[in-house]
């Protein structure tokens, strides 16, 4: 049988309406990722661990939880399920080993994942999602109907392994709930301590960096991660099956996402943001419990996402927008590292040192900035080369190749 050359889909093969959805997830993740890096690690879970909590810095907060908070780390897990079945099936029709290219593909992603999480960031995403895709890749074949309850059941097994330790904690050694207290609110002396770290030399960060990535990469990933994103991937799956991420369903449809979203979500998460500030943030409470509302909720809310994000792309208006978030979606790779890269120089030492100096309303700003910058340089570096640079080293590694980077004439 004739093997076509191993190569990346090519422009014309791409789907346009995923790219454009997983430009806006990316550009969205930052809302929530800005907080891992210019504050203490506390406060990304305990909003009363560190920082004003009044007035502008209050709303932010607010509405980056209602609105940003895990939603967009949903939509992002979904395409990665997606692109799984995208990328073996292709490579299945031009003759080459799906299951070799795509341990290949996920062996290489989880190298420069470790990478980044242990040198640059341990708020790292890619060594996660490496993980479970050499774990749930056999699933690819399955019938959308059974990808669906199947990752319904993962994301549920996560969340119970969460109840199921808040409700025990009381039975925990003194030592473990002691731990977990300075996690939760590490208090000055802690915080100060964090803060030195990461305004320090890029030798002193490492040993918290380190720690945390292991933390993720172990514990983390059997009692939450893997259940979470894996059962996500699936769930993406069976959406891309039935012609969800690629704006082939009827209007009526992505109405109705939009709609059931809106209406499922935002009160479940204000129910928590209520229960959790009556409990004043209380661990017992809120790192269990209490996160069961927005964990939940932002399944919805990520469903209407979806939703109004497929209307625009099947919408005649919004021609720059569309472009440039499909832009970013493209170079979704490179643009997430350079957020790292970005906010690595604005918060960390030897940069501008400016970790745990900048409230939330001055994140913001550096967010909104970001993204502007984004939807710019996208459009514009992929008028010119064919991938974003971290986008041309993946391929070239999985296909053991260099691919041809610059656009031919048009």
């Amino acid at each position: 049988m004739y093997l076509t050359a191993a190569a990346p889909v090519s422009q014309a093969e791409r789907i346009d309406s995923l790219d454009v959805l997983r430009g806006f997830a990316l550009l969205g993740i930052l809302m929530m990722n800005i907080m891992s890096f210019s504050m203490p690690f506390s406060a990304y879970f305990n909003p009363s661990a560190y920082g004003d909590m009044t007035g502008a810095n209050y709303r932010v907060w607010f509405f980056s939880h209602l609105l940003f908070d895990q939603k967009f780390m949903t939509i992002f897990s979904m395409l990665f399920g997606a692109g799984i079945v995208i990328f073996s099936t292709r490579a299945a029709e031009r003759g080459r080993s799906p299951a070799a290219m795509h341990y290949r593909r996920a062996f290489w992603l989880l190298v420069i994942g470790i990478v980044h999480a242990y040198f640059l960031w341990y708020g790292d995403i890619l060594v996660l999602y490496a993980m479970c895709a050499l774990i749930i890749y056999p699933a690819r074949h399955l019938a959308a109907k059974w990808l669906l309850p199947i990752g319904l059941f993962m994301i549920a097994v996560g969340s119970g392994v969460s109840l199921l330790a808040g409700f025990t904690m009381h039975l925990w050694p003194p030592e473990a709930i002691a731990e977990m207290a300075r996690f939760w609110n590490p208090g000055a002396e802690g915080i100060a301590k964090e803060i030195a770290a990461y305004t320090g030399p890029w030798s002193g960060q490492m040993p918290h960096r380190v720690e945390m990535s292991l933390g993720f990469h172990t514990a983390y990933f059997l009692k939450w991660g893997f259940w979470r994103a894996g059962g996500l991937m699936l769930v993406g799956m069976a959406l891309y099956k039935w012609g969800v991420f690629s704006a082939k369903c009827s209007r009526k449809t992505y109405l109705t996402m939009l709609v059931a979203g809106l209406l499922g979500g935002l009160p479940l998460i204000l129910t928590g943001i209520r229960l959790n500030e009556a409990a004043q943030w209380s661990l017992y409470f809120s790192f269990f419990k209490g996160a069961q509302f927005n964990y939940w909720g932002s399944l919805f809310m990520s469903a209407a996402y979806v939703g109004l994000l497929m209307l625009f792309c099947q919408s005649v208006g919004g021609g720059w927008l569309k472009n440039s978030l499909r832009a970013v979606g493209q170079m979704a790779f490179t643009n997430y590292l350079m957020h790292t890269l970005i906010c690595i120089a604005i918060f960390y030492g030897p940069g501008f040192g400016l970790f745990g100096q900048v409230p939330r309303t001055g994140q913001i700003a550096v967010v909104l900035a970001v993204w502007i910058a984004q939807l710019i340089y996208s459009p514009l570096w992929l008028a010119r080369f064919r991938f974003g640079p971290f986008e041309w080293l993946w391929r070239s590694l999985t296909y053991w190749h260099a691919q041809p980077m610059l656009r031919g004439p048009a």
